[in-house]
């Protein structure tokens, strides 16, 4: 995030944990991306609770993100003609 501040982008961060994404939004991912690319595999909380997201359906995806935002992927990062989920370098650069 330092990076695109630094070449002038500016960035309305929010606490995921304080602020939750609306189930409007994470519906909206979950159906331009799927399931597996909009959870966190890497969470503590993902491995604990021995997920797999081969056998999540969309709807328990929803529930358990909006119970534990952790399981989002992070960073999420909406622009005006992008949906970023996670950090891929090559995506940030092409941001303009």
């Amino acid at each position: 995030m330092a990076d695109l501040e630094g070449r002038g982008f500016t960035l309305e961060k929010h606490d995921l944990a304080k602020e939750r994404p609306s189930r409007e939004l994470l519906s909206r991912l979950i159906d331009e991306r799927g399931v597996d690319a909009v959870m966190n595999k890497r969470s503590p909380a993902f491995k604990e609770r021995g997920l797999n997201t081969a056998t999540i359906t969309k709807q328990q995806a929803l529930a358990l993100i909006e119970e534990e935002p952790n399981l989002l992927k992070r960073p999420l990062l909406l622009t005006k003609s992008k949906t970023l989920l996670g950090y891929d370098a090559q995506e940030y650069a092409s941001l303009k």
